[in-house]
């Protein structure tokens, strides 16, 4: 599995040598710099699967970039978690508003940031924290692209990956392929998983 990607914008020599030290410890891809503008250049040639951002660093502002990388299509679902010795609570809303995934106030331990960063990669992107999600008996490994549901391994089609999300799909295609989808994670003497909810649409729920 490719090692995430972490940009780092502080502008504290040190602390950003000790997190960047310490992220490297832990199998992270990190480039580091403590400038505003080259931080949003970094960004564009290559998106970071999540940003620490200092929110007072050099030319342009933390909180400005924040912002341009929110309205920027290919970093708007980037993760940013704000660094700053700001804790006043206007501040912290301030910057939650603007875009933030979470806040972390100075000073700060770096295994409580390591952690944190791990929490928000697993929250929006599972397989880049190299974890199993599991519902039930039904177990889907993101970077391997397996299904497998009381260790047998299942057959499964992913029709986003073929249809996109903004095809326009009829809802009987999709209950064909939810249909499919029951016959084949189904095993013998196990309840179904996928739930009809009504008016809704599906659910997927442990049994």
């Amino acid at each position: 599995m490719p090692a995430p990607k972490l940009l780092l914008v502080e502008d504290d020599t040190a602390l950003a040598e000790l997190v960047e030290y310490r992220f490297r410890g832990e199998g992270y891809d990190v480039r580091t710099t403590d400038d505003g503008d080259e931080a949003l250049l970094l960004a564009a040639e290559d998106a970071p699967d999540l940003v620490l951002l200092d929110w007072m660093i050099g030319g342009t502002s933390g909180i400005e970039v924040c912002r341009r990388l929110r309205r920027n299509k290919e970093t708007a679902h980037v993760p940013i978690i704000m660094l700053t010795a700001r804790s006043d609570e206007e501040d912290r809303i301030r910057g939650l508003e603007i875009g933030a995934d979470d806040y972390v106030t100075k000073p700060f331990s770096p295994r409580e940031l390591i952690a944190r960063v791990g929490a928000v990669l697993r929250r929006v992107r599972p397989a880049l924290a190299g974890e199993t999600i599991t519902v039930g008996d039904l177990s889907l490994d993101p970077t391997a692209h397996r299904v497998s549901r009381r260790g047998t391994p299942m057959k499964v089609e992913l029709l986003d990956a073929v249809w996109g999300s903004g095809s326009d799909i009829e809802l009987r295609t999709v209950d064909v392929h939810i249909r499919r989808l029951r016959q084949a994670i189904s095993i013998p003497g196990a309840a179904d998983p996928v739930r009809t909810v009504r008016s809704a649409g599906y659910a997927l729920e442990g049994v």
